[in-house]
């Protein structure tokens, strides 16, 4: 036998010798898979539309979401909102903020995260802004509320206050405490 031989039977050997080795340590092994429970059991949308309407099912809002979510608690989370009035309801605003929360009894959205609404038509006829960290709004009732820090600006016209009740059918507000200003002539 040449020493060819030899070292082709050594190879072979320790070839074999490693894939026995190698499948039974695989075979042996047990695969662990982690079941996460980070899903709440909810649903969730992308480019959510919500409507509201009315007894006669008649449009009154609608609301449009990037993303929407259940909550573990039945709450819905919406980022990236923005509310349109319809025009039979004539309401002249429209309200973005980067979250809202519609609660279980779906009559109250809060929204966080800044907070504007806008009005072409505002008070005394010029374009109306509302800014605030948090605004709760009943869609339905046209009331959009907060006790928060508010800012007003009526044209040029700037106003700051803490807690403010508006009605915007009505296209009236009322600025709770706080009231700071700026009127420029």
């Amino acid at each position: 036998m040449s020493l060819r031989h030899i070292l082709t039977i050594v190879v072979l050997t320790a070839a074999a010798f490693g894939s026995w080795y190698l499948t039974r340590s695989l075979t042996h092994s047990e695969i662990v898979e982690t079941i996460s429970d980070s899903g709440s059991g909810g649903f969730y949308l992308r480019a959510a539309r919500i409507l509201g309407t009315d007894d006669d099912g008649q449009l009154l809002y609608e609301i449009e979401a990037e993303f929407a979510q259940q909550q573990e608690n039945n709450d819905i989370e919406l980022q990236n909102v923005r509310i349109n009035y319809s025009t039979g309801a004539a309401v002249p605003w429209i309200i973005n903020a980067d979250l809202a929360t519609i609660t279980e009894d779906h009559d109250l959205l809060r929204l966080s995260g800044h907070v504007i609404a806008v009005s072409n038509e505002g008070f005394s006829g010029t374009v109306t802004e509302i800014r605030a960290p948090v605004l709760d709004i009943d869609p339905n009732t046209y009331r959009a509320q907060t006790d928060g820090r508010v800012q007003l600006r009526i044209g040029s016209r700037s106003l700051t206050a803490t807690g403010m009740l508006a009605l915007l059918q009505e296209n009236r507000l009322e600025l709770k405490s706080n009231v700071s200003g700026k009127f420029v002539p």
